[in-house]
C-alpha cells in the first residue's frame, strides 16, 4: 500500500492530518479544518482548552478523543498516537495558532510517522511568517525563517552577525520581553539603518505592524511591547557586503571629525555593513593608538 505522500504504508493504517489554525480570527478557519475536527479518530491539541473553544466557535462538535499534545509531552505521546495511526485511526495534530510544527509541536511525530511509512496530509491555514512577510513592505522573493531569537543575548548577537552578510529578507519570532532588547542587539550588529518590521497581533482586534530602522524600532519597544511578537529584517544588499573594514573606519572616523560622538560614527558607519558598531569603535580606537 502507498501512502498520498508517495511513502509505502501499512494496510488498513489511518493518517496524521496537519492543519494550520487560526491566529486569531475564527473566521480565517478553512472548510476542510471544520470537518476534520468533527471527524478525527482522536485530536491531539497544543492546548485542550483553546483547540475545544474554536471548535464551539466553528460550531463544530468533536467527536473524537481529545489529547493534550504541547512541548513537554510531544516525544512521550509520539509513539502512542503512530500506534493508533496503524490501526487504523486518523490523528488530527493542531496547534494554539499557525501551522504545527513551524516553532510548535508536531515535527517529532510528522519524523515518527515518516519513518514508520505512514500517511501523512496537511490541511493549509494562516501563518505568522508569511502574513507578516506581505505587511513588511520588505523584498519577499527570497526569504528565511529563523523561528525564535535566542533568549541570551551573547546567543544573540552571534545569530545576529551571521546575518549580517544575507541577503535574504529575515523572519522571525520574539516574546514581547524581549523584544526592546533584541532590536537594540540588531541595530548594533546590523547597523541602526537597516530597515525592519515588528508585526504585532496579526489578523486580532489590536493588529498593528511598525516599520522603520532598526534603531527606530528599538526606542519604540523600549517602552513596552504587548502580544505576540513577529518580526521581519531585510536583507544586507550586494554592495554593503564588499565595504572593507578600512573603508568603515575612514568613514566613521571622517564623521567623528565632523563632530558626532565616536560610538555614535561608528554605528554610523558600519550600517548596513558586515560590521557592528562595536567592530568599527574598536577598529577606530587601534587606528588611533588608544
Amino acid at each position: 500500500m502507498t501512502s498520498s505522500d508517495g511513502q509505502s504504508s501499512a494496510a488498513g493504517a489511518g493518517r496524521l492530518v496537519l492543519a494550520g489554525t487560526p491566529m486569531g480570527q475564527p473566521g480565517d478557519a478553512s472548510p476542510r479544518l471544520r470537518e476534520a475536527l468533527g471527524s478525527a479518530d482522536i485530536v491531539a491539541a497544543e492546548d485542550t482548552r483553546r483547540t475545544r473553544a474554536l471548535a464551539a466557535a466553528l460550531d463544530v462538535e468533536i467527536n473524537g478523543r481529545v489529547i493534550s499534545y504541547y512541548d513537554q509531552v510531544e516525544a512521550s505521546r509520539a509513539p502512542a498516537l503512530v500506534e493508533a495511526i496503524v490501526g487504523g485511526a486518523t490523528v488530527l495534530l493542531v496547534t494554539d495558532a499557525g501551522m504545527p510544527s513551524v516553532s510548535d509541536p508536531g515535527y517529532r511525530l510528522v519524523v515518527a510517522c515518516a519513518d514508520a511509512g505512514l500517511p501523512i496530509t496537511c490541511l493549509p491555514g494562516p501563518s505568522a511568517v508569511t502574513t507578516a512577510l506581505a505587511l513588511s513592505a520588505m523584498p519577499s522573493e527570497r526569504f528565511c525563517f529563523d523561528g525564535f531569537a535566542p533568549r541570551k543575548q551573547g546567543a544573540r548577537r552571534d545569530w545576529l552577525a551571521e546575518l549580517r552578510t544575507q541577503p535574504r529578507t529575515v523572519v522571525f519570532f520574539e516574546s514581547p520581553h524581549r523584544l526592546a532588547q533584541t532590536l537594540a542587539d540588531a541595530a548594533d550588529v546590523l547597523g541602526p539603518d537597516r530597515r525592519a518590521a515588528v508585526c504585532r497581533e496579526l489578523t486580532k482586534t489590536y493588529e498593528e505592524v511598525r516599520r522603520g530602522r532598526l534603531d527606530e524600532l528599538a526606542e519604540w519597544a523600549a517602552d513596552g511591547v504587548k502580544g505576540e511578537i513577529t518580526v521581519v529584517i531585510a536583507g544586507a544588499s550586494e554592495t554593503d557586503e564588499t565595504v572593507g573594514l578600512d573603508e568603515v573606519v575612514e568613514r566613521a572616523r571622517r564623521l567623528a571629525d565632523s563632530g558626532l560622538r565616536l560610538k555614535d560614527a561608528s554605528a554610523r558607519a558600519a550600517a548596513g555593513t558586515a560590521y557592528s558598531r562595536r567592530d568599527v569603535y574598536q577598529a577606530v580606537l587601534e587606528s588611533r593608538g588608544e
